[in-house]
């Protein structure tokens, strides 16, 4: 079996020796033996572990706790739990096409709403009912409303009740909040926009990009979740590889 030292493994990848150490104290890669000499002895299994590291983080996706699957995964096929990782790897598959419909629904969304072309209010939903039908979190929607994000009205009896508008905003706030705006970004703009329909989006958001605005941020978080989606398949072939191999 053919064995490797740090700095012949760094020329392979075509990343720094310091970069494997790294990936060696984060578990990203098996813990290699050393010489008598301490000097670390990789193998093959070492170097196609390397590639799926690489090919896992190149696209920076972190919403919904995507970043935390895959490096999840990434950590079961260096312990060489090739089922566990690959059973992640699906679930990840499943959690960006997921990411990405909701993404094409926000740019739907804010279409209607800059054209006037508002849905008619007929829902009439819970807390609880709202969570299971986006899938956020009921701590998440607390947070969301604490920081002035949406007003819920309440019935008589107490009891929040969420109307088509309130889901419909609380769409668009999930696919801004997946790409990264933070909360005041987005209260600040949800503001302009109920108080003016011409509002300026791209000042208001006012990110480092000043040409972003919503439909243009969701369509570049399409574009990322479609290539991390193309390398996860990528990913899903070389640990069915690995696993026979190794």
């Amino acid at each position: 079996m053919a064995t490797y030292k740090t700095s012949e493994i760094a020329a392979i990848i075509g990343i720094h020796p310091n970069t494997v150490r790294l990936y060696e104290k984060l578990a990203l890669i098996p813990k290699p033996e050393r010489l008598s000499n301490g000097y670390r002895v990789f193998t093959e299994f070492h170097i196609e572990q390397c590639r799926l590291v690489r090919i896992a983080f190149q696209v920076e996706v972190l919403q919904n706790g995507l970043r935390k699957k895959i490096t999840k995964m990434i950590k079961a096929s260096a312990a060489g739990d090739f089922d566990i990782a690959i059973l992640l790897i699906n679930e990840y598959v499943e959690q960006i096409k997921q990411e990405r419909t909701n993404a094409e629904e926000a740019i739907t969304i804010v279409k209607q709403i800059l054209s006037g072309c508002e849905q008619s209010h007929t829902q009439n939903l819970k807390r609880k009912e709202v969570s299971d039908l986006l899938d956020i979190s009921m701590d998440t929607l607390r947070n969301w409303e604490m920081n002035g994000l949406l007003t819920v009205k309440r019935k008589e009896n107490g009891y929040r009740v969420y109307t088509d508008d309130d889901i419909r905003r609380l769409k668009v706030i999930r696919s801004l909040r997946c790409a990264n705006y933070s909360l005041e970004a987005i209260l600040r703009l949800l503001q302009q926009l109920s108080q003016n329909p011409d509002t300026d989006i791209k000042a208001t958001l006012n990110t480092p990009k000043q040409s972003d605005d919503i439909i243009s941020v969701c369509d570049r978080l399409i574009v990322s979740l479609s290539e991390a989606e193309k390398n996860a398949y990528k990913i899903q072939a070389m640990l069915k590889d690995m696993k026979k191999r190794f």
